[in-house]
This record gives C-alpha cells, structure tokens and sequence, in this order.
C-alpha cells in the first residue's frame, strides 16, 4: 500500500475551521491521506461545529484541540491555513517539499446575532469548506 499524504489544517484555535476540515478529509479521503490539525492556540472543540457536522454526517464530537506539533509540522505533506492569522503566524517549516495553501473561510464562532443566524453561518462555513475539501479529494492531489 503506498504512503498516505499528510494533511495538516491549521488554524488560530484549532477549534471550528481546521475541525470541520479535518473532519471532511477524514470522512472523504482517509485511504488517500493522514489527516491532523491543530492551532497556534487550543481553544477547545465548538459545539456549534460538532452539531453542525454531525448535521452533515460526520461525527467529529472525539476530536480534540491542539496546538501545533513541529514534528508533524515538518513531515506534512500539506500544510493548509484556514484563516489569515494561521497563515500569517505559521510556525516556520524546516520541511522544503511542505505544500503550503491558504483556504480562507470566515470564522462561524465570530458570528452574531439569534442562535439561528449564528447556526445558519457554521452551516455555510461547514459547506464551503466540504466544497473545497471535495475538489482536493477529486484533484487527487
């Protein structure tokens, strides 16, 4: 069997964003990639993203917060920032083959307004980020 990629999404708190990547990747490409993720800050897991993937039918309520790890920093074969903080804060990486992307997505966990409007905004984040999660699957890369 040959390698599986890795995958790693990074974002400030590693709580919303770089979870629900995670998770499509996990649920999408698992034969295909090794997937972690992690943030400059462990913030905690969001229970509005837990509740919005399992919404979706992924079940991502055992993951849990990490800061980044230089180790699997420097062995991943993609590094993918999800918001600009990441991208602007990420640790230098010793590993000259890393690919590096940025994937920008607003942060649903910044959303205000009734508690629908702010679900209504984790569901969009949590769809875009499927979307693009899709094409990286289907590219094969």
């Amino acid at each position: 069997m040959e390698n599986k990629k890795l995958v790693y999404f990074l974002c400030t708190g590693n709580s919303c964003r770089s979870q629900i990547a995670d998770g499509f990747l996990k649920a999408l490409g698992s034969e295909k990639y090794e997937v972690k993720s992690a943030g400059l800050e462990a913030h905690g897991l969001n229970p509005r993203a837990v509740q919005v993937m399992q919404e979706a039918g992924v079940d991502i309520s055992s993951h849990t917060s990490n800061v980044i790890d230089p180790d699997i920093l420097n062995r991943a074969d993609y590094v993918i920032t999800l918001c600009g903080h990441a991208d602007e804060h990420c640790p230098v990486i010793s590993n000259k083959n890393v690919v590096k992307w940025h994937w920008g997505f607003d942060d649903p966990a910044k959303a205000t307004g009734t508690e629908e409007e702010i679900m209504a905004k984790f569901r969009e984040v949590r769809d875009a980020v499927k979307a693009r999660i899709e094409t990286f699957v289907a590219e094969g890369q």
